[in-house]
């Protein structure tokens, strides 16, 4: 069937759900005494030790969490009021900037 102007790209509307599913079988499979993902775990603490710098974000990441990014603004944006409101909202013992 010939790629049509204006087509979908995903007719199924699965969004991606049939792919999901298949990699979680793939890396649920056991290969040896280890699942796929075990191995792929410990090929990128590998990485990791080696000096691999994206490995290591990657370590960190899965362990501690990606680190928060500051909210605030600066001399050429600087919080407005929305801003103050959305942020005492979200993080109540949080200074806003008083």
């Amino acid at each position: 069937m010939p790629f049509e102007a204006g087509a979908v790209s995903n007719p199924t509307g699965n969004n991606g759900k049939q792919f999901k599913a298949a990699v979680r079988l793939a890396v649920n499979r056991t290969d040896g005494d280890k699942t796929k993902l075990a191995q792929i775990a410990e090929k990128l603490v590998e990485m990791a030790v080696a000096g691999d710098m994206q490995a290591i974000k990657e370590v960190a990441d899965r362990t501690d969490g990606k680190a928060t990014q500051p909210v605030g603004g600066d001399s050429d944006a600087p919080l407005t009021l929305a801003h103050e409101i959305v942020i005492r909202a979200a993080y109540p013992k949080h200074d806003a900037g008083d």
